[in-house]
């Protein structure tokens, strides 16, 4: 048999448009623009024809075909398209208007629904605007939150990934003030749980290693610069430790990354969101992407917002939104050995 699948097991994986004044179309279109993608996966965006060849035509994008998603039937080996609404929707790069957050609200609701069907593999979200989707049915701080409620996750993990870096965080879109009161010892037993499965099940590692970092300044300088960190984080750690997980620290953060120590593990779990994304960020910018671990479905989504600054220029980096694409597939690809071998 050919290094390439069959188009029967070749995986679908969903992309929703995200919101189209923003660069989801994009750096979607771009990074699909190759059409050796088709030999590994069948790409599915869930959003609309009209906005697609919109932005086709604004950046001479002419050789990107697609086909249209009809009567429930995909076709394997091309692009296709899932119409989510019917309605005009003017597009205007760079603004934010309520029609265009509900409609990025729609292409999420029919991947959802085909994703629960069974109907496609996993799930790329192209950058929403978090405020313009809130809505009766959406009241979520993001994407992450929407998923997890959805997919009957107790809970899950806001992974970032690249080769190089994994760092993950225990608590995510919450205002700094509240951080410290929700960091509890469970929790955190609960974060490094999710991310040492989500490190052997989905990206193949058996023997993680993982590095936590501290709270405060200098991990709270022995009780000097706060106290969770020797109250709550440690004896975290020590819990599974001792249960021969591979889990060090807590470090101080700004040290940590600065001496390059992130190298020597498999992944970081930091305690509160800019602690973790700014290195991330910094270190991985144009090939991060943000993985939801812990759930039973697979969605991935490039690390980037909407950009409005630069929508419609045709200057969007695609880096990101690709890697995202080829990330749902080799984690659907290593789920499904792990589920053959057991």
């Amino acid at each position: 048999m050919s290094s390439h699948s069959t188009a029967m097991d070749k995986p679908k994986i969903g992309i929703t448009i995200g919101d189209i004044n923003g660069i989801g179309p994009e750096v979607i279109i771009k990074a699909l623009n190759d059409n050796r993608i088709l030999n590994y996966m069948t790409p599915v965006i869930y959003g609309s024809t009209k906005a697609i060849s919109y932005y086709r035509k604004a950046f001479d994008l002419d050789d990107f075909n697609y086909t249209h998603y009809r009567d429930n039937k995909f076709t394997n080996s091309k692009i296709n398209i899932v119409n989510c609404w019917d309605e005009m929707i003017e597009i205007n790069a760079g603004s934010v208007t309520p029609e265009v957050g509900t409609a990025s609200f729609k292409a999420l609701q029919k991947a959802v629904e085909h994703l629960k069907e069974g109907l496609i593999d996993a799930v790329v979200t192209a950058p929403i605007n978090k405020n313009n989707i809130q809505s009766e049915d959406f009241k979520f701080a993001g994407h992450t939150e929407y998923f997890t409620e959805n997919f009957n996750g107790k809970d899950s993990l806001m992974f970032l990934a690249s080769e190089d870096l994994k760092v993950g965080v225990v608590t995510g879109h919450i205002p700094l003030k509240d951080v410290s009161q929700s960091i509890t010892k469970e929790l955190i037993i609960k974060k490094l749980k999710i991310m040492e499965e989500s490190l052997r099940l989905d990206f193949g590692i058996s023997k993680p290693r993982i590095a936590v970092l501290g709270l405060n300044p200098h991990a709270g300088e022995e009780g000097l610069l706060g106290s969770e960190d020797g109250n709550v984080i440690k004896p975290a750690l020590d819990e599974l430790k001792n249960k021969g997980k591979l889990i060090f620290g807590p470090y101080p953060a700004d040290g940590f990354f600065g001496k390059g120590e992130y190298k020597k593990f498999d992944a970081v779990l930091a305690m509160y969101h800019d602690q973790g994304l700014i290195p991330f960020k910094t270190l991985a910018f144009n090939n991060g992407v943000n993985f939801t671990a812990g759930l039973s479905i697979i969605r991935t989504s490039p690390d980037h917002g909407t950009a409005y600054d630069i929508a419609g220029k045709n200057v969007a980096n695609e880096s990101s939104m690709r890697e995202a694409i080829f990330m749902a597939y080799d984690i659907f690809k290593n789920r499904s050995e792990q589920k053959k071998e057991s």
